[in-house]
């Protein structure tokens, strides 16, 4: 897999591939499996020549392999495409100048409050912490380094690491994750009701639509169970004086003025499947190392002074 952090990082693979003959080099290549030069050459009706400066750009960005062959009748060139996703990061990394934000992440491991029933379980990148479906394993040691977590009902609480700037507000607090439902096995359709608190109070709930195991996700490590969950949704949450939104869509008009949240203030944020909730499908979350997105629950904080 090529992953592009950036999109000043990706401008070469962009030209490689933007070009009607490379892609049709690449669809040939995965038709085939491999080819040699003369059979994609004659394949295309181009030249071998006009044909080399094509196969070096893509074999200059990591898209396709070319292996020289020893036979009976002299060397040739076999190719091959050499990866099977490639991943776009468009918004990139902020600005580290950037005036008024605090940007942080919690891992998923590292909660402080948890209530959680089965079907439940948690996992390290290399191993699964314990036994599935017993929640004293959520307790164990080893959670903190866990990068994947499920449960049918309860919650799970982590606490946002304050360290603003001494006489500051908070003004907006944005959250990032990937997430799903939890069914047993795995189901697209599988909804489940996902409340929001901060600090004890619930400021909305977004409907996940399914626990997803069609294809492993792009991060899921190899020894992962090919039945289980494999990747979720990337969310964006987001509390400011206007309300709450997931994704831009308003869930509630709770605002952030209502917590009166400063640089000496602690931020607990729970996520909780409700037993009287209309769909009780529970939640997974996936971090870095799981999932479509690499990445554990990444917090923003827009801040102004007192």
């Amino acid at each position: 897999m090529l992953h592009i952090k950036s999109l000043d990082e990706g401008l070469e693979i962009f030209k490689a591939l933007g070009s009607e003959v490379r892609i049709n080099i690449v669809k040939l290549l995965l038709e085939n499996r491999e080819m040699n030069m003369n059979e994609l050459a004659s394949s295309l009706g181009i030249t071998n020549g006009a044909l080399t400066s094509h196969i070096k750009k893509l074999e200059e960005t990591g898209i396709i392999k070319v292996i020289t062959e020893h036979g009976g009748h002299g060397n040739q060139k076999l190719c091959r495409v050499d990866v099977d996703k490639i991943l776009v990061e468009v918004e990139g990394k902020e600005a580290e100048d950037e005036n008024n934000i605090y940007n942080t992440e919690v891992r998923v491991g590292h909660y402080s409050d948890y209530e959680i029933y089965p079907t439940c379980g948690l996992a390290t990148d290399t191993a699964l912490v314990g036994e599935v479906d017993d929640p004293r394993y959520f307790a164990h040691p080893d959670r903190i380094k866990a990068r994947i977590l499920w449960f049918t009902k309860g919650y799970i609480e982590y606490i946002i690491p304050n360290l603003l700037p001494s006489a500051t507000k908070i003004e907006q607090i944005t959250l990032s994750l990937e997430i799903s439902s939890e069914a047993p096995g795995v189901n697209s359709d599988w909804p489940s009701d996902i409340s929001f608190y901060l600090n004890d109070e619930k400021i909305g709930t977004w409907t996940s639509p399914g626990d997803y195991g069609d294809v492993r996700g792009i991060f899921t490590p190899d020894w992962w169970f090919p039945n289980w969950n494999q990747y979720g949704l990337l969310k964006m949450i987001v509390i400011n004086k206007k309300g709450t939104f997931v994704d831009g869509l308003k869930i509630s008009d709770i605002n952030i003025r209502k917590f009166n949240l400063d640089y000496k203030s602690t931020i607990r944020f729970k996520f909780q499947i409700e037993e009287d909730a209309k769909n009780v499908g529970g939640i997974t979350i996936f971090g870095n190392g799981f999932g479509n997105y690499n990445q554990d629950i990444k917090v923003r904080i827009a801040y102004s002074q007192m």
